[in-house]
């Protein structure tokens, strides 16, 4: 009984520490993405040297998210998230020292980013792993939901802060708060039991070890076996496909379409992310969902309603002020919906993925999600130039509610919450 009470107490621990290290590395890495965002169109004035910065950063994460998965199932998780961290860190020092003897150059700039994001991709993969092994099942949504408000409190607080300081103080000092805050990062992290919960294989001493790209393929294997799994997979990465449509379009309706002032744009996009925030702090706060995936299925109906939603100042005519207040209480209401979807379902695929197999699946997700991202965008850029926005909206939202309705239909969640009655009421029998 006390040692229970010491791993509870311990896992409070982890639920706030957690929380602190994500919300310090995100703010670093964000207000360094702002700044050197800025730096770059600044230096070049060319789109084209920012989008190659942005491809830096998403190419090696597509590529390397599979090998992410194998090493976070087959190596120490911890050790892989502390290295991670002091990788990022190194780099950004090196890129200090390159601002301070030589100045800042495009190639310097763009490698650091391939480093961060190789980082990111492994830490991320390997952090998401341990969710279920730093804190006990009851508050592994309010763990999910504290990363989600980590990442909203950065989100809302990363580009003011940035803009203050980009005209006051010089690249280093930007690079400087960012190694500062990495550092912090590692020593949070390193105080950590990652397998105070863990239910993962103990191997026998002298068994040689599975080979990576057998290991991967065990990982594939494994989630085609599993219908639910493999259906909560499709959904996320349709979802992710079709949203190519506001990715793409919300911009070029507001800007282009309805001459949204620059500032008037800036407190829209701010809104979502504070409704982002008031969601995730409501989700930490209350009792896990009793069926997460009815939650999750009707927020991305809700979520694809919004979607048709953008086009209706295109069919209707409102006053300026009208447009305003209707984007941005959208965007408030679309930012909330993010957490409502995501966390049923990331808590819902956590307690259902072996713990042996949890990297390689959360790899398969962020790798073909990240390759349908692009080809979402290619596809709906070029759509939004050869058709009207209102049409490729209304298709793309009824496509979405399609979706969710054929996947998740209502005898996938009476077979999930079935299974759920069966072990409680075997529970009790015991």
């Amino acid at each position: 009984m006390e040692e229970n009470a010491m791993k509870l107490k311990r896992a409070t621990y982890h639920l706030w520490t957690f929380a602190a290290s994500k919300m310090i590395s995100a703010f670093g890495a964000q207000i360094y993405a702002f700044a050197i965002s800025f730096y770059i169109l600044q230096l070049t004035g060319s789109a084209t040297s920012f989008a190659a910065n942005l491809i830096c950063s998403i190419l090696p994460r597509t590529l390397m998210a599979p090998f992410a998965g194998y090493v976070a199932d087959t190596y120490s998780r911890k050790r892989i998230v502390i290295l991670a961290q002091i990788v990022s860190t190194i780099a950004i020092l090196g890129l200090l020292t390159i601002s301070l003897t030589n100045g800042l150059s495009l190639p310097a700039i763009y490698a650091t980013t391939v480093v961060l994001s190789l980082a990111s991709t492994f830490s991320g993969i390997a952090f998401t792993s341990s969710i279920t092994g730093l804190v006990d099942e009851e508050r592994i949504q309010k763990a999910m939901s504290l990363n989600q408000m980590s990442v909203s409190f950065a989100a809302i607080g990363s580009p003011a802060v940035g803009g203050l300081l980009y005209g006051a103080v010089s690249m280093p000092v930007f690079l400087i708060l960012y190694a500062g805050a990495s550092i912090v990062a590692v020593v949070l992290e390193s105080t950590m039991d990652f397998n105070l919960f863990a239910k993962r294989q103990v191997k026998e001493e002298g068994t040689p070890k599975e080979k990576m790209f057998d290991s991967m393929k065990a990982g594939l294997a494994y989630a085609r076996l599993q219908p639910l799994l493999m259906a909560l997979i499709w959904v996320a990465l349709l979802v992710n496909f079709l949203f190519g449509a506001v990715q793409v379009g919300y911009s070029f309706i507001l800007i282009e379409k309805l001459k949204i002032l620059p500032a008037h744009f800036g407190l829209i996009e701010g809104g979502m992310a504070v409704g982002m925030l008031l969601m995730s702090i409501y989700i930490a706060a209350r009792k896990p969902f009793s069926s997460p995936l009815s939650v999750s299925k009707w927020g991305i109906v809700a979520m694809g309603l919004s979607m048709g939603l953008i086009a209706v100042p295109l069919l209707i005519f409102l006053p300026y002020g009208g447009i305003f207040t209707f984007y941005l209480t959208l965007s408030f209401l679309s930012g909330a919906l993010g957490p409502l979807v995501n966390t049923p379902i990331q808590v819902f695929m956590m307690k259902l993925i072996d713990d042996d197999y949890k990297g390689r699946v959360f790899s398969i997700l962020e790798t073909m999600a990240m390759a349908l991202m692009p080809l979402g965008m290619v596809l709906f850029g070029f759509l939004y130039d050869v058709l009207p926005a209102l049409w490729i909206l209304i298709s793309s939202s009824a496509l979405l509610i399609l979706t969710v309705f054929i996947l998740l239909r209502a005898s996938v969640i009476r077979q999930v919450t079935g299974a759920k009655t069966e072990e409680e009421l075997e529970t009790v029998s015991t």
